[in-house]
């Protein structure tokens, strides 16, 4: 191992040192400080003589004097089942007063490129014990389905729901219940939210089967860029050795790409949209694509990125470089926030694009898709309504369009408005479902099969509407 004296420059969070042998990319690094103090950083460019390192903690107290060692490998995450229940800081370091983590292996944080051909297609439900999501969105084993916030909006309280509520069911008629894990990963939160996160994971148990990543706002932006990939190396190590479903939530993917952009500005790279670097698409779709289930393999990764779009833009480059990766979207509004409907999620601009794939017979419930296809048809129309309700008033619509109109309302806070402590489970939000259809006459239930009509259409509930 050899080291070093000859760094000549530090910009911001990268040290540029020379060298007289080959370095590898990201290699890990350990810089000396002349206080004594060790710090570790990754080979962020290598050419012949000169090498740029990105430095997790920060570069405060680095100066020419200080040393740098080169150790000639990559960033590795150690990795056992005994993960489970800890919490870990953003470089992987345990921070909840537990014991040493003694590693069954150390996993190249980078991951291994799932190939294609061994990929099994994405077609198992999950169950988030959110209406909006199983009922109109449905989450699947293996699937990135990412939720697209905005600043003040509760994603935070949705992420914990979330990871205290999803399970996934091995053998639908048996009802057994197969072992799920919760890998947390968040980047740039403040200290006041860790809190949160950590009150709400130790009260309602749900770090019992969770690994933890905690990088706080006040961590080296440097750290952010590392966080998700531990998390990633960390879920894939349970599902794909131990077996385990796990549910990956990051949080928050924007405070990720803001760290690309201030590690590209201090190389000087050449900035692509509002700044960010030309390769984000290339970085994201890096961490997205780690999802999946593998043929052969009994566990699989599924991904819930969440990211708050700036300005409340979909168009920004984060929210649209997401959405060309992954399968869908989940919206929070804040139009529907604002009048206190909890989780505040509008299902008309979400999607999830594998969602057919995951429900139906065998599944969840025969009848789901025509359920999905007939309430969003519905609340559309509603909402259309409303529109012209603030021109011509309710007085002048026919008696079906305020039918139509009394259905979104019902539909907001029934159906979308359960709170973050409700965990329902497909059958109470199918019913539910069927509750508020039936305030419409059946002839405008043209999106079900007739004889879902038949069997699920409550009867005293015709006889109400055909009455009226």
């Amino acid at each position: 191992m050899k080291e070093y004296q000859t760094i000549t420059e530090i910009s911001g969070p990268l040290v540029f040192a020379e060298v007289d042998e080959p370095i590898g990319y990201d290699e890990i690094v350990e810089i000396e400080t002349p206080d004594g103090e060790t710090l570790r950083g990754q080979v962020l460019e290598s050419s012949d003589g000169l090498v740029s390192i990105q430095v997790f903690e920060g570069t405060e107290g680095i100066n020419r004097e200080s040393s740098v060692r080169f150790l000639g490998e990559t960033m590795k995450m150690p990795v056992t089942e005994d993960l489970l229940g800890r919490v870990l800081d953003g470089s992987g370091q345990p921070i909840d007063g537990g014991p040493e983590i003694v590693p069954d292996r150390r996993d190249d944080i980078i991951g291994a490129a799932i190939n294609p051909y061994a990929r099994e297609y994405p077609e198992e439900f999950i169950q988030t014990g959110v209406s909006a999501i199983d009922g109109m969105n449905t989450l699947v084993r293996g699937q990135k389905l990412p939720i697209f916030s905005a600043s003040g909006l509760p994603h935070n309280d949705l992420a914990l729901q979330i990871a205290r509520q999803a399970s996934v069911l091995e053998d639908e008629e048996e009802g057994e219940e197969s072992e799920f894990a919760v890998v947390f990963g968040a980047m740039g939160i403040t200290a006041e939210e860790a809190n949160e996160f950590m009150e709400d994971f130790e009260r309602t148990g749900a770090l019992e089967r969770s690994v933890v990543f905690m990088n706080l706002a006040d961590d080296p932006a440097v750290e952010r860029t590392v966080t998700p990939r531990l998390a990633l190396t960390t879920a894939e190590y349970l599902a794909f050795e131990k077996d385990y479903h796990v549910l990956v939530i990051l949080t928050d993917m924007t405070n990720y790409c803001e760290a690309l952009r201030e590690i590209g500005a201090a190389r000087e790279e050449v900035p692509g949209r509002r700044g960010y670097p030309g390769y984000m698409y290339t970085d994201l779709a890096q961490l997205y694509e780690r999802a999946g289930r593998i043929e052969g393999r009994d566990g699989s990764v599924t991904q819930i990125p969440i990211l708050t779009m700036p300005g409340d833009d979909d168009t920004h480059p984060i929210p649209d470089l997401t959405g060309y990766i992954t399968e869908g979207q989940i919206y929070i509004d804040r139009d529907l926030n604002s009048q206190g409907i909890q989780p505040p999620i509008n299902p008309l601009p979400s999607l999830s694009r594998l969602m057919d794939d995951g429900i139906g017979e065998g599944l969840t419930r025969a009848d789901h898709s025509g359920v999905s296809d007939q309430m969003y048809a519905a609340y559309a129309q509603g909402e259309d309504l409303r529109d012209l309700v603030n021109i011509v008033g309710r007085e002048a619509l026919s008696e079906r369009d305020n039918q139509y109109l009394d259905f979104a309302d019902q539909f907001e806070t029934e159906f979308l408005d359960q709170g973050f402590d409700t965990n329902r489970s497909i059958e109470e939000t199918l019913t539910i479902g069927w509750d508020l259809l039936s305030m419409l006459p059946k002839e405008e239930l043209n999106r079900i099969d007739e004889e879902f009509i038949e069997e699920y259409y409550p009867e005293e509930q015709a006889e109400e509407v055909t009455a009226d």
